[in-house]
């Protein structure tokens, strides 16, 4: 068996880090079996999937790292969906139902107040033909429940019914479908809710597990009934938990709330956000991991806690900066390159500036430093002004290298007597117009002999 997984976001807005979260528990879990990928567009709620959503969703994975082996849209599928929704009702497991919001709402108090769990009661079932024909003739269109399987001979009279599956996540789980209504799978304007075109994919694509929010353990239950009424072995399921923000808040699309194309734009790196997202909230030390191969060595789901991992958008800051400290050249030259940072000296600039960069972007800006003019400063004291003149006096001859800048500092700590702040701030200021960036080693080769004399005159 080929061990099948799937994400299956709706596009309905930009996904976050918490979506992020449950794509890598997948991603990462098929890529340690040795399995497939799949993802799935859960665009049946037609008015507010947009494609642009679905695109920026498959980019904003691409960008991860992730690479799914099939992509499928719900909206392509309804022919399925609808064949199923006749096989269950021909078996009698999918009924009409007519109560109105504020009918259910009702009842619903009505059993809170006595004491009784607040569960659907299938009053629905005791519809004769004629009073769901009158029913109709008032203009009450039918809501559809799946009939669980939690009694023996009465659906009236429950009883305890026990579903158990050894969760991936969080092991041995168990659910009581007594405890639950009777899920609504199509609402009265004949759409479909989740739960039914998620099961019938499962079944057709072969997804082996399910790896989500532990938002989803309740549905679990319901949801393995649904996969043995239509005759189909239910997959193994794992449950993570969810990611807040350091307040405790929900993530949600529509606010785009730490949205992954909002971290591409501020410059974040992708294995920033995918070490946070997958190793927060588990045992494992959040670490930058560089490259998916290492994350994967590092990723374990039954490490996770069970309760919700609340994080600080500053750590992926301090993540990525890890990650760009760290980037050898090569990995990063193609970037570099369509910054317009490019040629014999890229190599060198590079590894100079690298250590002082929050993002990638950044070095475009050291770049016109080193290559054109100084950033604009204010002017320099009078007596800075002086010392950076005389200290012009002191530069060595080339070739330079990285042994240049002591040398050349050496000799005028030794005639002017400055030292510290006051020796190295003035020839900084007048080299790049920065008082803070690179050491200077590394980029006075860079700057070379001559321009270096027309930066300090």
């Amino acid at each position: 068996m080929t061990v099948t997984v799937r994400f299956a976001p709706s596009p309905t807005g930009h996904i976050h880090i918490g979506n992020t979260r449950t794509a890598l528990f997948n991603w990462l879990y098929a890529k340690k079996q040795g399995g497939r990928f799949i993802l799935r567009f859960d665009d049946t709620d037609v008015e507010r999937s947009r494609k642009e959503y679905a695109d920026g969703i498959a980019r904003d994975l691409d960008w991860l790292g992730i690479n799914p082996d099939l992509t499928v849209a719900q909206s392509d599928r309804f022919a399925h969906y609808d064949a199923a929704v006749e096989k269950l009702k021909a078996a009698g497991l999918l009924y009409p139902c007519y109560e109105t919001t504020e009918e259910l709402e009702r009842r619903r108090k009505i059993r809170l107040s006595r004491r009784l769990p607040p569960v659907y009661g299938r009053e629905a079932l005791k519809l004769t033909d004629d009073e769901k024909a009158a029913m109709e003739a008032e203009g009450r269109k039918p809501h559809w429940r799946f009939l669980l399987p939690n009694y023996s001979d009465d659906p009236f009279a429950p009883s305890r019914t026990e579903v158990h599956w050894d969760d991936v996540v969080r092991g041995p789980q168990t659910v009581d479908l007594a405890s639950m209504s009777d899920p609504v799978l199509i609402r009265a304007d004949g759409t479909y809710l989740y739960t039914l075109p998620s099961v019938v994919d499962d079944i057709d694509l072969g997804v082996t597990h399910i790896i989500r929010g532990d938002d989803h353990v309740t549905n679990t239950g319901a949801q393995i009934a649904l996969f043995r009424a239509l005759e189909a072995q239910p997959p193994a399921f794992g449950h993570h938990n969810l990611l807040t923000t350091a307040s405790g808040e929900g993530l949600s699309k529509r606010t785009g709330a730490l949205s992954i194309a909002s971290l591409r734009e501020a410059g974040i790196e992708p294995m920033a956000v995918a070490s946070l997202a997958v190793l927060i909230g588990t045992s494992e030390n959040v670490t930058a991991a560089p490259s998916m191969e290492e994350l994967a060595a590092l990723f374990d789901p039954t490490s996770t806690s069970r309760s919700a991992a609340k994080f600080d958008p500053a750590e992926l800051s301090g993540l990525s900066r890890h990650l760009i400290q760290a980037l050898p050249f090569g990995q990063v030259a193609a970037r570099l390159s369509r910054l317009g940072i490019a040629g014999e000296d890229a190599e060198a600039f590079w590894l100079a500036v690298r250590g002082n960069l929050e993002t990638v972007s950044e070095a475009e800006d050291w770049w016109r430093i080193v290559k054109k003019s100084p950033a604009e400063h204010a002017d320099l004291p009078i007596e800075d002004r002086e010392f950076v003149r005389a200290a012009a006096k002191h530069l060595p001859q080339e070739p330079w290298d990285a042994d240049t800048w002591r040398a050349w500092t050496g000799a005028v700590k030794a005639e002017t007597g400055r030292k510290g702040r006051g020796l190295f701030m003035p020839l900084r200021i007048a080299l790049t117009g920065r008082e803070q960036g690179p050491e200077l080693a590394g980029l006075l080769p860079l700057l070379g002999r001559e321009e270096t004399l027309a930066r300090l005159s």
